[in-house]
């Protein structure tokens, strides 16, 4: 496959949460847990066809995270329950569930980062719905008619339709009486491209749509499990048959080594907690040295965060993403006066406001972030560059004072902000890495509970071959969440594949650990 192949069959797999759908082969384990063994189905001629539709219109990865944004509203094997997950070029994870009596299996991603379960219904007619399997409720002799009307939008699309009730199974438990959405309409190419059929939410009530009660509150609150606890194991090597594991009212400790660190939940909704610097080979980077919020996220494949961070760590591993003209300019024509700004003790947050490139509204620098430009194209051009400008500016502050603190000259502050502005993330999300160079880039770390967890080249950098043919990516995207919700960093799947993850609904913490 040519160097382009490859890379849009990963970039498919990111972008789009691209899961393959598969028989089911059930395997019983000599520990009493049930196991779901998986197998993969390559892609089908109407993905492909879909894809190159999808690569034209330019649909961003950014926009599959903007759910975050203020505006997206062990013991007995009766004491939890293991699915087993599939991994994809280590870009996604995910299972089989089944709703109605007898079960109509379904394909879903287990999803910390949402609240709902939908699947599509016998009643959408959307080309989506037809490459997927749906439900049909006049086969069910559980199901339960509603009728409330239910829509979720994403970044890239949307969805709608109507609640039912019905009962679902999941592994071996069978929550009764669960709300979920039928959706009648997927009219985005994102639905299409995806190879998954729906999304069971792990997340708080707080965010579910029409206030449902989530899957997973069901399975406590109908004693399906005997502690309030589920944890994530996630496979990286994509070669291997079994992608990983969901256990639902415990953990596996065959999955991880030492103990976890537990952080508590900040703000319930998604699994939010509060995390602390973040380090490239040991050094800060300035920006969450204050603070910064995270989310534990299994639907997310990659690690994203601020741009300001993220064009740092870029820059640090050699990624090369878009020239930004606009950042470039700044640095050209304000660059002198923010380094003198910053040593005559100014405030740094006022300083962009000051040199007129941001508004103020006396509390903070109103900045939407870089995304807010690139994605809304309906926003007026001239809103667009001063958002630009002014974001172009907060990050060269914060890039300076870095540097200051390391003492270095202005022409050496000068050139390294120019050097970031050079990796400035590329809008569609995906920067490419020399696979050469693994064994000589650095460690990235997050400060989590007062522990350091470090990622490796290894672990940060997907690496595809196909072929002759080796494709390296990034494992780090760009998403600027305002305050008051942000900055906010996204943990998804590169971070927890590397670390065991448990979420303690009881004790409203999340914890990590190194994953075995």
């Amino acid at each position: 496959m040519s160097n382009m192949g490859t890379r849009l069959k990963l970039f498919i797999a990111v972008l789009f949460i691209c899961f393959l759908m598969f028989p089911m082969v059930f395997c019983a384990s000599n520990d009493g847990k049930v196991r779901i063994g998986l197998k993969r189905r390559k892609f089908g001629q109407n993905h492909r066809v879909a894809s190159k539709i999808a690569t034209k219109e330019g649909i961003s990865l950014k926009n599959s995270v903007e759910k975050y944004q203020p505006s997206a509203n062990l013991g007995d094997s009766d004491d939890f329950d293991i699915v087993g997950l599939k991994n994809y070029l280590n870009a996604q994870y995910f299972g089989e569930i089944g709703i109605g009596t007898p079960p109509q299996k379904f394909t879903v991603v287990f999803d910390t980062g949402s609240s709902n379960l939908w699947v599509p219904s016998s009643k959408c007619f959307s080309v989506a719905c037809l490459l997927h399997s749906k439900y049909k409720s006049k086969r069910s002799s559980t199901y339960k008619k509603n009728g409330k009307p239910a829509s979720i939008k994403y970044g890239t699309g949307a969805i709608s339709g109507y609640f039912s009730e019905d009962n679902v199974k999941v592994g071996d438990l069978i929550v009764k009486k669960q709300d979920f959405i039928e959706a009648t309409r997927e009219p985005s190419l994102t639905f299409v491209l995806a190879q998954f059929d729906g999304i069971l939410g792990l997340g708080f009530k707080e965010i579910s749509v029409g206030d449902a009660v989530p899957v997973w509150y069901n399975m406590v609150d109908q004693n399906l499990v005997k502690e309030p606890v589920f944890s994530f194991w996630f496979n990286r090597n994509a070669d291997e048959e079994q992608g990983g594991e969901i256990v639902f009212g415990g953990v596996d400790p065959d999955h991880y080594k030492g103990e976890h660190t537990y952080v508590p939940v900040t703000k319930k909704g998604y699994w939010q907690f509060d995390m602390g610097d973040v380090l490239i080979n040991g050094s800060t980077t300035g920006f969450c040295s204050g603070g910064c919020s995270a989310i534990a996220d299994s639907g997310t494949s990659l690690l994203a965060g601020p741009t300001t961070i993220i064009t740092q760590v870029n820059h640090a591993i050699g990624a090369s993403g878009v020239v930004s003209e606009e950042c470039k300019a700044v640095v050209a024509e304000y660059g002198e006066t923010i380094i003198k700004m910053l040593l005559a003790k100014d405030q740094p947050k006022k300083i962009c406001s000051t040199l007129g490139l941001c508004a103020f509204d006396g509390e903070r620098g109103v900045s939407m972030g870089i995304e807010s430009v690139v994605d809304n194209t309906t926003q007026k051009s001239s809103n667009g560059l001063r958002d630009v400008m002014c974001n172009a500016c907060e990050m060269a502050v914060v890039w300076a004072q870095s540097q200051l603190k390391d003492e270095k000259t202005q022409d050496q502050i000068l050139n390294y902000i120019d050097g970031l502005c050079e990796k400035l993330p590329s809008p569609m999300g995906e920067s490419v890495i020399d696979c050469d160079s693994l064994s000589t880039l650095p460690n990235i770390a997050f400060t989590i509970g007062g522990k350091v967890f470090e990622l490796k080249p290894e672990q940060y950098v997907l690496k595809v071959t196909e072929g002759p043919v080796t494709e390296c990516i990034s494992g780090f995207a760009a998403l600027d969440v305002p305050p008051p919700r942000g900055p906010l960093w996204i943990l998804g799947d590169v971070f927890m594949g590397s670390y065991h993850t448990v979420f303690d609904y009881g004790n409203s913490r999340v914890g990590f650990a190194e994953a075995a």
